[in-house]
């Protein structure tokens, strides 16, 4: 067996703080009250890290790569069939490439939706006075009555399929996305997770929160 670097740093940094992140939205959604406060604020960071996955999908290291593990419908098929090859288990494999296509999609369009929401009592999101009354309604209600369930189903699928591949399969996928490495049975080329491209991913980080923060500043009302 060959370790192999699988998931670069900054891959793994951006999966736990979502997992953070996510869980504080949560909580602070149900307790409401001056916790929206943090429920705002904690929105901007996962739209921030939402953001920084989609470019970091395609300049990350290569196992975080759209163009490695995102594949063709046919491919999927096959991979349902059991006809997968081993390859298709380094990274995300064909279900798991769908697992994390919609958690972003779904998560952006729920925070998206969270900026024009207002549950008509204390609480508004920062971009609910640029659209109709209309549309902050569609949005207040796609937010917390569907899409909400839908990520929510998302992030227990996705823990069910976790609990099955380390029960049933005997694989563990929680801890590569820790340590950033798995076992495999010949070398395979290593995802690059350089101090450069770590500082370049901290950079990359930092700007799309400067400018989310900003953008979010700038558009609120005085």
């Amino acid at each position: 067996m060959v370790k192999v670097r699988i998931w670069d740093l900054p891959t793994r940094v951006f999966h736990w703080l979502l997992v953070v992140c996510v869980l504080g939205l949560v909580v602070s959604g149900q307790i409401g009250g001056s916790a929206m406060q943090w429920h705002f604020r904690l929105g901007y960071g996962v739209l921030a890290l939402l953001l920084f996955r989609l470019l970091w999908g395609f300049v990350g290291g290569r196992w975080s790569r759209f163009v490695v593990f995102v594949r063709s419908p046919g491919v999927v098929l096959r991979y349902l069939r059991g006809q997968g090859t081993p390859d298709m288990e380094v990274g995300h494999n064909p279900l798991g490439a769908l697992s994390v296509l919609g958690l972003l999609a779904v998560g952006l369009v729920q925070v998206c939706t969270g900026l024009f929401s207002d549950d008509e009592i204390f609480n508004s999101g920062p971009l609910a006075h640029w659209v109709s009354a209309d549309w902050v309604s569609l949005a207040s209600w796609v937010h917390t009555e569907v899409n909400k369930v839908v990520l929510i189903a998302l992030v227990l699928l996705h823990v069910a399929a976790i609990v099955y591949y380390r029960v049933a399969k005997r694989r563990d996928l929680v801890r590569p996305m820790v340590t950033g490495d798995k076992e495999l049975a010949s070398a395979l080329e290593p995802a690059r997770d350089t101090s450069a491209s770590r500082l370049f991913a901290l950079c990359l980080f930092v700007v799309i929160l400067s400018g989310v923060w900003w953008g979010v500043q700038s558009l609120s009302p005085a």
